[in-house]
């Protein structure tokens, strides 16, 4: 699948994350064939009673003792990476790759997203003391050393804080979280102890030192800043780095003969750069043995299979490295039921394979296909989500009503369907932001929203004064969302407070085309107990944007209407590496959407008397549970998984229209307007050869609108400025893209929902927050669950904050991303990772003697 659907960066268990003006030192860390999918396994989440179902990952186990000792794997990357420093803004998905293998990670990811410490480096990890500070005691393995034969100690640790704490700018630092609220590192009781200290308890401490660095690479600026860059000295993994060759688009990795664990199987491990439209050759000419693909690569991949009478493609590997997994039988009904899809798509295949032969030239075409039946498929679910994204920045999806109404129109189950069950892939919608199933922090908070009904949609826009009379007349006195769209050198927009007067909506300066809302109609001010708009509002001092002309944000006046979601100004934000949001999704471990949340500003604490935030709480109310609101809260919304204070103020919304007799079509909406102004959308989805899930359920996105009267101008821009150039500097309405699912929500996705902010230069800090909408009291709940040290309890501030996400309706979840990678049929322990971390050292060959039949099980020897 297209990396141009997440934000680009770390993949791992981090977050994305771009530059933006002034953005403050972080970083949020962030694809058929007849494939028969091994195991589907429905789990239960202990601690929420949440039933969903978790898909494995699928990497061709093999006992280590089948495996063949040597060998080369040549894996299949997006580009070598710029720098070998996972904590620099350029990092990248194959910077932590290499990390990964030949540096400590002290904490691993398990197939299920958890974070469990790492034998082959600790002994043991804990918090030790809680009062009067948290105090956490590493024991460490005393067989680990460095390439050059010094013990991994307390110095590699204080070095390594003292350049992520932020304190000393020399450091050029893509993201500090956790790290800033170190208070000291030292030694314990022996050179195998660390103790490390903080000022302010810290519930993701298990995110830090990984990777750990040693303090050769992270002791100066100089060192950090270039010298971590090209090379690294001393190593401390199973493999270690022999070259990076620029010219010939490789990085060479050598076993470690310093490794004082199971040593690695392979000769050496060759990450190779190869564009995702060029894998289908590389894997047929032996150019790699191992790439992450799309859908058509796959197709072609059972095609081949079938050609030669194998029906096994969704095999892992060989039948002598598996050992077979006992859930294979007790799921025959599920893989029945996902064999029968795939033969149903066997005639669509081959159309499109019949178009790609006469493209290819025939004699080409055979031959690869012929090199293509070397290969198996390994399919998962990628540990990251594709959304909807709604900037409610300024125009129609300022006013939070409408933004529910574009929500409320969408099926997601068919949305998923589209992308998934194709595949063979459970295709079901995603109910959280902030976890995913299997995950022991996943509950659907969706509820929280409400699921798709086109009646309330329409509704929703009625009441925002949306009405088909208005897309060609003048509509006196309608109660809509912002009265027009603030354009670059224009006043700002007027968007209603409760209660107070109306504040300027910012709008974002900048080269990209104009909205379609710009200049639309002007909001009244609700009246008491309607419904509070998400723009920002209410009166007080001026803050200057940043970009010249720019309109004038003011701020919040006591008492008046939080402003919701300011929009970035200026330059297109750059991509800050480390895990962000890809423009290539995250892998795990990787870059990905980057890492930690920024060092704000303290929560304001919990919604006043007579104050509200858009989306968020009830006026007048602290959002709560108890409160008469909830009581009358509409029957739809008390879904399980809602928070109470997450649902729009009852009485917010026009009468529902009668409901349509069972069995009929719902009608289609005409082209709804106010004062004389269409209501358009701009749909920006990228272009690029990948991207065909994307412009898929893009399409499917419109034909939904459309039935409630919304239009969509679908823009179709190329993949390498998507992000960078459309949704980072917030020229868009709507879009798709992806962000990775992490093992620390309260710190990786903080970055991702944080409400923007003015800096004191005018500029806005949006951090990864590139819908511009956010809450005070989102933030606060994240402020929380990171410094609650009772896993029980932060999860519950999670899944509140979560609720809030939903019923902000700025970013919808629709489905997890598939994972497709093509394996040369004799490789084993690699492949659809998921969520887990890999063990290089287990990667290896094995002769292939038969075809193999599943996965087999996670367990190893």
């Amino acid at each position: 699948m297209s990396n141009v659907d997440a934000p680009s960066g770390r993949t791992c268990s981090r977050t994305p994350c771009f530059r933006t003006p002034r953005l403050r030192t972080s970083v949020a860390l962030l694809t058929s064939g007849v494939l028969v999918l091994p195991v589907l396994a429905g789990c239960t989440s202990e601690e929420t009673g949440t039933e969903a179902v978790v898909v494995p990952m699928d990497i061709g186990h093999a006992a280590r003792n089948k495996i063949d000792q040597g060998g080369t794997l040549r894996w299949a990357v997006d580009a070598v990476p710029a720098t070998l420093n996972t904590f620099q803004a350029d990092a990248d998905v194959a910077t932590s790759r290499i990390a990964g293998a030949v540096l400590p990670s002290l904490f691993r990811l398990d197939e299920r997203g958890r974070p469990q410490h790492n034998p082959d480096y600790l002994e043991s990890a804990e918090i030790v003391d809680r009062e009067p500070r948290q105090v956490v005691l590493y024991k460490l393995n005393q067989e680990a050393v460095w390439t050059d034969g010094r013990e991994i100690g307390a110095a590699d640790f204080l070095a390594q804080w003292r350049a992520l704490s932020g304190k000393d700018s020399a450091y050029w630092t893509a993201r500090n979280a956790g790290y800033d609220r170190i208070e000291k590192i030292e030694r314990g009781k022996s050179d195998l102890e660390v103790r490390v200290t903080f000022a302010k308890p810290y519930a993701d401490w298990r995110s830090l030192f990984t990777p750990l660095y040693p303090k050769e690479a992270m002791g100066s600026p100089a060192a950090f800043n270039d010298g971590a860059r090209s090379e690294l000295a001393q190593t401390a993994g199973p493999f270690t780095l022999q070259s990076v060759d620029r010219e010939e688009d490789t990085a060479t990795l050598v076993r470690n003969p310093r490794w004082w664990g199971e040593p690695a199987k392979l000769d050496s491990l060759v990450l190779r750069a190869v564009p995702r439209d060029r894998r289908a050759a590389a894997l047929a000419t032996g150019a790699v043995d191992l790439a992450e693909i799309d859908r058509s690569v796959a197709d072609r991949i059972a095609v081949a299979s079938r050609e030669t009478g194998n029906q096994n493609n969704g095999d892992s590997g060989p039948d002598t490295a598996l050992e077979g997994s006992g859930e294979d039988q007790e799921q025959d009904q599920e893989q029945e039921q996902a064999g029968e899809q795939g033969e149903e798509q066997a005639q669509d295949e081959d159309e499109l394979l019949a178009g790609q032969r006469n493209d290819a030239g025939f004699a080409r075409f055979a031959s690869e296909q012929t090199a293509l039946r070397g290969f198996v498929v390994r399919k998962s679910l990628e540990p990251a989500y594709t959304q909807l994204a709604l900037n409610g920045e300024s125009g129609p999806l300022a006013d939070e009503r409408v933004r529910r109404a574009v929500a409320r129109a969408l099926n997601r189950e068919e949305l998923a369907e589209a992308v998934l069950k194709p595949l063979g892939l459970p295709a079901e919608p995603v109910g959280s932001h902030l976890a995913l199933a299997g995950q022991p922090a996943y509950a659907d908070s969706s509820g929280a929203l409400g699921d798709q009904d086109t009646q309330e949609a329409q509704a929703l826009l009625a009441d925002a004064g949306w009405t088909r009379e208005g897309a060609t007349a003048k509509q006196p006195g309608t109660k809509a969302g912002p009265e027009k769209s603030a354009a670059a050198g224009s006043p700002g927009a007027q968007s209603p407070s409760a209660g107070g007067p109306a504040a300027s909506s910012p709008a974002a300066a900048g080269p990209a085309a104009k909205s379609s809302a710009q200049g639309s109609p002007a909001v009244k001010s609700p009246a008491p107990g309607g419904a509070v708009p998400s723009s920002p509002a209410a009166a007080g001092p001026a803050v200057k944007s940043s970009a010249p002309g720019s309109p004038v944000v003011k701020s919040p006046a006591p008492g008046g209407a939080v402003p919701s979601s300011p929009a970035a100004a200026g330059p297109a934000v750059k991509s800050s590496a480390q895990g962000s949001p890809v423009v290539k999704s995250p892998a795990p471990g990787g870059p990905a959407v980057g890492n930690g949340p920024r060092a704000g500003a303290p929560a304001h604490g919990a919604v006043g008397e007579g104050r509200s935030i858009a989306g968020d709480d009830k006026p007048g109310r602290d959002g709560l549970a108890g409160g008469e609101g909830d009581k009358a809260m509409p029957k739809a919304q008390k879904r399980e998984g809602g928070v109470a204070g997450a649902y729009a103020p009852v009485g917010t919304r026009a009468p529902l229209a009668p409901k349509a007799p069972a069995g009929s079509k719902a009608p289609v909406a005409g082209p709804l307007g106010k004062d004389g102004k269409a209501l358009t959308l701009r749909f920006v989805l990228p272009s690029g050869p990948g991207s065909e899930p994307l412009r898929t359920v893009g399409d499917r996105i419109r034909r939904m609108l459309d039935k409630i009267g919304i239009r969509t101008e679908i823009t179709k821009v190329a993949e390498d400025s998507f992000f960078k150039d459309h949704i980072a500097s917030g020229h868009y309405d709507l879009a798709l893209y992806s962000w990775p699912a992490s093992a620390y929500p309260a710190t990786d996705a903080r970055p991702i929902y944080a409400k923007p902010e003015p800096a004191t230069d005018g500029s806005l800090l949006v951090e990864q927050n590139y819908t511009r909408v956010g809450t005070d009291r989102i933030d606060q709940l994240f402020d929380q669950a990171l410094s609650e040290l009772d896993e029980g309890a932060a999860r519950e501030l999670m899944k509140q904050a979560d609720a809030r996400i939903w019923a902000a309706a700025a970013s919808i979840p629709l489905y997890q991303r598939p994972e497709l990678v093509a394996a040369k049929r004799e490789l084993v322990n690699a492949g659809a990772f998921g969520f887990s971390t890999p063990r290089y050292q287990d990667i290896g060959f094995v002769k292939a003697k038969a075809p193999a039949h599943g996965a087999g099980t996670n367990e190893r020897d």
